[in-house]
C-alpha cells in the first residue's frame, strides 16, 4: 500500500447565505459568516493536501456547481463530487462506498475544524494501514470530526443523531455490535459557535488575510 493511496474525502456546505454556521449570525452578519466558512474550507484543504497522504476530493452540497466550490476546484487542482443519499450518515455512506472501490482505505472529514492538523491526517493514514479497521478523531462536542475505514459498511452511519452531542457514544456502540476495533487520535474542536471564533483567533489556526 503506497503512501499516496488513502483518499481523503473532505464535506463541505455552500457557502450560502443563512445555510451555513447560522449560530454565530448572533455575533457576526451574514457576509463575515460567509467570508469565515470560505477560509474554513480553504485551511481544510489546505491542512490535507500537506498531509501528502493520498488524492484530496471536495464532496459538495447541495450542489458542486457552486462557483466557490470550482474556485477550490481549480485553486487546488482537486475533484470535486455531488454528496447525495439524504441525511449526513447516508451521505458519507455512500462518500465511503465510492471511494472504497477504488482504495483500500480513506479518510472523511468535515470543513470546521481548523484545529485537525496534517499530522493528524498522517496518523490516521498511518493506523489504518497497520491494519485497525476504524480510526476516530473524537470532538469536544461529542461528535468525531475525522473518520476512517478500510471497509464499507452502511449501518455504522444508519440512525445516529447527527449533530448531537452523542454521536460519538452513537458511532462507538456500532463498532462495538460490528465487532470492529477501533482506534483514537486526540480530541479536536470545531467551529459552531461565537466563542469557537474568538478562541480560534486567539489560536492563530488559520491565515484570515
Amino acid at each position: 500500500m503506497n503512501d499516496m493511496n488513502c483518499p481523503i474525502i473532505v464535506f463541505a456546505k455552500a457557502p450560502i447565505p443563512g445555510e451555513v454556521k447560522t449560530r454565530l449570525l448572533s455575533t457576526m452578519d451574514s457576509a463575515s459568516v460567509i467570508a469565515l466558512y470560505e477560509k474554513l474550507i480553504l485551511h481544510t484543504l489546505r491542512t490535507a493536501l500537506d498531509s501528502k497522504v493520498g488524492p484530496v476530493k471536495l464532496w459538495c452540497t447541495p450542489s458542486a456547481d457552486h462557483p466557490f466550490f470550482i474556485h477550490c476546484a481549480n485553486k487546488f487542482q482537486i475533484e470535486l463530487h455531488q454528496q447525495a443519499g439524504g441525511d449526513l450518515g447516508k451521505r458519507m455512506a455512500l462518500a465511503f462506498r465510492e471511494t472504497l472501490t477504488r482504495a483500500p482505505i480513506a479518510l472523511l472529514i468535515g470543513t470546521d475544524c481548523p484545529s485537525l492538523t496534517s499530522k493528524d491526517l498522517i496518523e490516521a493514514n498511518q493506523t489504518l494501514k497497520q491494519g485497525v479497521p476504524v480510526v476516530i478523531s473524537p470532538a469536544e462536542d461529542g461528535g468525531f470530526v475525522l473518520i476512517g475505514l478500510c471497509q464499507y459498511e452502511p449501518s455504522l452511519f444508519e440512525g445516529v443523531l447527527w449533530g448531537t452531542e452523542s454521536v460519538l457514544k452513537e458511532t462507538k456502540d456500532r463498532l462495538r455490535q460490528l465487532g470492529w476495533d477501533w482506534r483514537e487520535l486526540p480530541t479536536r474542536w470545531d467551529v459552531d459557535r461565537p466563542e469557537d471564533v474568538d478562541r480560534l483567533r486567539r489560536e492563530g489556526l488559520m491565515e484570515w488575510d
